[in-house]
């Protein structure tokens, strides 16, 4: 590393697997996947990255991804024992600059640094409006962000938009949704669409047409939908994808994210396919009068494998620029 290069450490950290990377320069020369359960804390598993893959580098600021909401640059997964924590990080990797972010806000970052091969799109391709950009996300749950631009520059908005309450569009789902209700008591989005989601809505399919069904994980779900060998998981596949478009429609109206609704998470990359024969475009821009408008709106499943990466590195970017921190964050 030459003496005028910069370095930074990101990481994107969930409940199963820490990824590592070292950026110099903007560029990330080394990168690493760690297993949560086999470290203590995210320093050690820091350090096991930094005396490894990224040996020889000392980076003395870190931008970390994790899945959970943040509090004062703290975040405690939600399904890992692992605390966090801006403060304890900054001190035990000796760093002067720590910054902890929700993942789903780095993925906001990653909208404006997005390639044409890093997605997959919905519908005709459209250029966007070039303004506000959302991305959600079904996965282990829903996560929604939203990059706005304004005249100090970008800015990106955390939401739980996830627990917002789903609603039915037509008989068959009012049906279900009462089903869900009976069991869940408040059908939030996340209830439906998301990894437990789609075997809340398989097994809600099930008791409203009184049938048995067996028992099967999300992954199963889809592999028979997509198989075309059970009806019931077959319907469950199709219903998430109207489902997300009537959620995806809402979210670009409430934000105005004229410049797109992009995908992100675990789930909907296995079957973008399926997704784009389903009712998902028009469920996106059923909205009646609004329909023109959510006509012009593009709409892609992110397929790039660590676009928490690329949000991290923009942000670090944009970080870098002169008076950035007085209107970054």
């Amino acid at each position: 590393m030459t003496a005028s290069s910069s370095s930074s450490l990101i990481s994107d950290i969930g409940a199963t697997n820490a990824r590592f990377a070292l950026l110099v320069d903007s560029r990330i020369v080394a990168s690493e996947t760690y297993a949560v359960a086999d470290y203590a804390s995210p320093i050690e598993a820091a350090r096991a990255f930094l005396v490894g893959p990224a040996a020889g580098h000392s980076p003395d600021q870190a931008l970390i991804a994790a899945a959970g909401p943040v509090d004062r640059g703290r975040v405690a997964l939600t399904n890992a024992a692992w605390i966090v924590d801006s403060d304890r990080i900054r001190d035990g990797l000796k760093m002067t600059d720590v910054v902890v972010l929700n993942d789903f806000e780095a993925l906001g970052w990653a909208l404006p640094a997005l390639r044409p091969d890093d997605l997959a799109m919905l519908g005709t391709p459209r250029a966007g409006g070039g303004g506000t950009m959302a991305v959600m996300g079904p996965g282990s749950g829903f996560g929604l962000a939203a990059m706005a631009f304004g005249m100090t520059g970008e800015a990106v908005l955390v939401t739980e938009g996830g627990h917002a309450t789903l609603s039915s569009e037509n008989r068959r789902e009012d049906a279900i949704i009462v089903a869900l209700r009976q069991q869940l008591h408040h059908v939030s989005v996340e209830r439906v669409l998301s990894g437990s989601g789609l075997m809340h809505l398989y097994h809600a399919i099930a008791r409203v047409d009184g049938t048995t069904v067996p028992e099967r994980d999300n992954s199963e779900i889809v592999a028979h939908a997509l198989a075309g060998d059970c009806e019931v998981s077959r319907e469950t596949l199709e219903l998430f994808c109207a489902f997300l478009g009537s959620v995806a429609g809402n979210i670009a109206l409430t934000l105005g994210a004229r410049g797109g609704v992009f995908i992100a998470g675990g789930i909907a990359p296995r079957f973008v396919d399926f997704l784009r024969r389903s009712a998902f475009r028009e469920r996106f821009e059923a909205k009646g009068r609004m329909s023109t408008y959510l006509a012009q709106i593009p709409t892609a499943v992110i397929v790039h494998t660590t676009p928490a990466f690329i949000g991290l590195a923009h942000l670090a970017s944009v970080r870098s620029r002169p008076r950035a921190r007085d209107h970054a964050w």
